[in-house]
């Protein structure tokens, strides 16, 4: 029997043809005659098997004079398109890591800074300077103002990014911070707000006296000392940081020729206090999540329900326009009824009525659309309000 398996294999492989493995193992129950001879017909009579030819290979003519052609002879389309889109993929990620380590270093100390902070609180320091009365100062005087304002106040927000870089890592609004971002190292930080802050202080007592110079180290002490730690342990913090916020407005009022005694200064120094519950309660609200999961405590995280926080912006907005009404009214720490005081008044509360207006919107139904509305007008209103108030005090 093991030898008819023998010849019958012999004789399929002399044909050239294939058995599969099942028809392997029926050969040993065909007859000796159907091995030899081949399989039966339907008929009964033996077939003959005749091999199959084999197929040919035929090359395809190439170029052979053109390189680039001939890899796209041999390369699928399908493969040639994926491996472009993955060069391509890898050149724009080579781009974005290149164009992220190429990133202007003045551009990361500029925003270790917290430039916007910055910049308000230099226009608040020039309305204060011009409503306490700007006739003494030079253009060299200004020079020296601004620059040690800017200085100091650069200082308390870099010394803020320091305090919280760890924190400042587990939100994805700070996250891409110079430091948490790893950009700049935490001692370089460190070098720069030291060296800012006692620059800035140096500048505004030897250009605008001591009493700026003062104000602005209290000012970097409350802001960084005290409103800083104080996020992760109470609401409150945002009354410190008002406070903190708020006493700028002194750097360009005593700068100027004004006392730490005077009407006027204490009014600028409400309304930007009292401006600063509209402005943070909305940005507390539209990152309630990620301050709750960095572990800061804002009113928004402890009152999730947000009425809390719109009803202090509502006071805020109250408080702001009464501030500058009261101004209006003493423009010089005298009572001064005219038709001056009259005009301020109206233009005062209809600049501030958008922002009153928006926080009883948020009060009424408090989500991210309302709350991103108020923040918008609180950026419109200060400006606004800040104008009237300065051109009342120089009629």
């Amino acid at each position: 029997m093991a030898s008819d398996c023998r010849e019958t294999l012999e004789i399929v492989a002399g044909s050239g043809l294939s058995l599969d493995d099942r028809s392997l193992q029926n050969l040993g129950s065909l007859p000796r005659s159907v091995a030899a001879n081949g399989p039966v017909s339907a008929s009964g009579s033996t077939a003959v098997l005749e091999p199959k030819p084999r197929m040919k290979t035929v090359s395809r003519p190439r170029p052979s004079t053109d390189r680039a052609s001939t890899l796209n002879d041999e390369i699928p389309v399908q493969e040639t398109n994926a491996n472009a889109e993955t060069l391509n993929a890898d050149s724009q990620a080579k781009t974005g890591v290149a164009a992220s380590a190429n990133r202007s270093v003045f551009a990361d100390v500029i925003e270790l800074t917290k430039p916007r902070i910055v910049t308000m609180i230099l226009v608040t320091t020039v309305a204060s300077a011009l409503i306490a009365g700007s006739a003494t100062l030079t253009l060299i005087d200004w020079f020296w103002l601004m620059i040690g304002t800017a200085l100091i106040a650069g200082s308390a927000g870099a010394a803020n990014q320091v305090w919280e870089c760890r924190i400042d890592r587990n939100m994805p609004r700070t996250a891409n911070r110079p430091v948490p971002g790893g950009r700049m190292s935490y001692a370089v930080a460190v070098a720069l707000t030291a060296a800012s802050g006692i620059a800035g202080a140096a500048i505004l007592w030897l250009g605008s006296g001591l009493i700026p110079a003062c104000v602005g180290i209290a000012t970097w002490l409350i802001y960084v000392l005290v409103y800083t730690p104080m996020k992760t342990r109470t609401a409150w913090n945002t009354t410190v940081g008002a406070i903190a916020g708020a006493l700028p407005v002194f750097i360009g009022y005593t700068a100027a020729g004004g006392t730490l005694t005077e009407l006027p200064g204490w009014m600028l120094f409400g309304v930007l206090a009292c401006w600063q519950y509209p402005h943070f309660m909305a940005i507390a609200w539209l990152y309630r999540t990620q301050y709750a999961k960095a572990g800061f405590c804002m009113t928004t995280t402890v009152e999730p329900t947000g009425q809390h926080a719109a009803w202090q912006s509502i006071l805020g907005s109250v408080a702001l326009a009464t501030c500058g009404v009261v101004l209006a009214w003493f423009p010089d720490g005298q009572w001064v009824a005219s038709v001056a005081s009259v005009v301020a008044t109206v233009l005062i509360l209809a600049a501030s009525w958008p922002l009153l207006r928006a926080s009883l919107n948020f009060r009424a139904n408090p989500n991210d659309k309302t709350a991103r509305t108020m923040l918008r007008w609180s950026l419109v209103v200060l400006p606004a309000v800040l104008l009237v108030m300065t051109l009342r005090a120089s009629l």
